[in-house]
């Protein structure tokens, strides 16, 4: 059957099959390393889009879309939609609709990513590729769906990143010519700025999903699973720190402590000192109350 052809029925099993190509090709795009080789500049470049990006995840996906745990302009929540999903994770209504359905099921028989219940593969990724969540859960993003510019971005959520990787493509090729000591290229540019940073991104993101459920030490004795892991927390710029944040997912601030490294929160105060986000929600005191009781 040509795509043409498609009923409504066949058209998730198709998207399916394509978002499973894409996945993995970017995958195995990676191994193009070996030919390009590598350069000090392109790991470079490797690691800032890793870390940019991450923070939009967690930062704008995860703290701003999915909790509103802090206010911002139209034009910044803008920007940080397209960043977002520059990330390959799909866009802001889809990624913040899902993860509102984790919160409400966590570790429960309807939660579409616990590894307590489903797996630890499928908790990382097999719920990603699968066909059932495809579309977004609209009816639990309400809020998010009065703003069409953000309906347009989930819609057409393949741009930033292809834009992204032509980008750095572009950019290893000018620096081929403009400063050929960096030995560097197009190629290598995308190969390490584009699809390893990506992969790498990836994964870290869904660590959040499958191994902070199993691995790490519990501070509140919630209904879930969830624990607090300082390596995945530096991984991921603040995130692993899941138990404080399943404790009470209002506030910004993941990290309850100065120990509690939250690379993200530190952003986000930065942007609020020049005025870019504010209102930053933080965890109330009978949390923390409640924190000394269960030390």
């Amino acid at each position: 059957m040509f795509m043409g052809d498609a009923t409504p029925e066949d058209k998730p099993a198709l998207e399916n099959v394509l978002k499973q190509f894409v996945f993995w090709a970017v995958h195995a795009a990676t191994l193009l390393a070996f030919w390009t080789g590598v350069s000090p500049v392109a790991i470079a470049v490797c690691l800032f889009l890793y870390v940019i990006r991450m923070f939009a995840i967690t930062g704008g996906y995860h703290r701003y879309f999915s909790h509103r745990t802090y206010k911002t302009s139209r034009p910044f929540q803008f920007c940080l939609a397209v960043l977002g999903a520059s990330s390959a994770q799909k866009g802001p209504i889809w990624w913040a609709s899902h993860h509102r359905h984790h919160h409400r099921h966590s570790d429960m028989p309807e939660d579409i990513h616990s590894p307590v219940i489903s797996g630890i593969y499928y908790a990382h990724v097999g719920w990603v590729l699968s066909s059932q969540f495809i579309k977004p859960r609209l009816e639990l993003v309400k809020d998010l769906l009065a703003f069409p510019e953000l309906r347009l971005v989930d819609q057409y959520n393949l741009i930033p990143p292809i834009l992204l990787g032509v980008g750095t493509y572009f950019l290893g090729a000018w620096l081929e010519v403009a400063y050929p000591g960096l030995h560097t290229n197009g190629m290598q540019m995308l190969v390490w700025g584009f699809f390893i940073s990506t992969v790498l991104l990836y994964h870290g993101t869904f660590c959040i999903n499958s191994f902070t459920h199993l691995i790490g030490k519990r501070r509140f004795k919630t209904t879930d699973t969830s624990r607090n892991n300082l390596i995945l927390a530096l991984i991921t710029l603040g995130e692993g720190w899941h138990n404080n944040h399943h404790r009470y997912p209002g506030s910004e601030q993941q990290g309850m402590y100065w120990w509690e490294i939250d690379i993200s929160h530190y952003i986000l105060k930065a942007l609020s000192a020049v005025g870019l986000v504010w209102d930053i929600r933080r965890y109330p005191e009978r949390i923390y109350e409640e924190a000394k009781v269960a030390a």
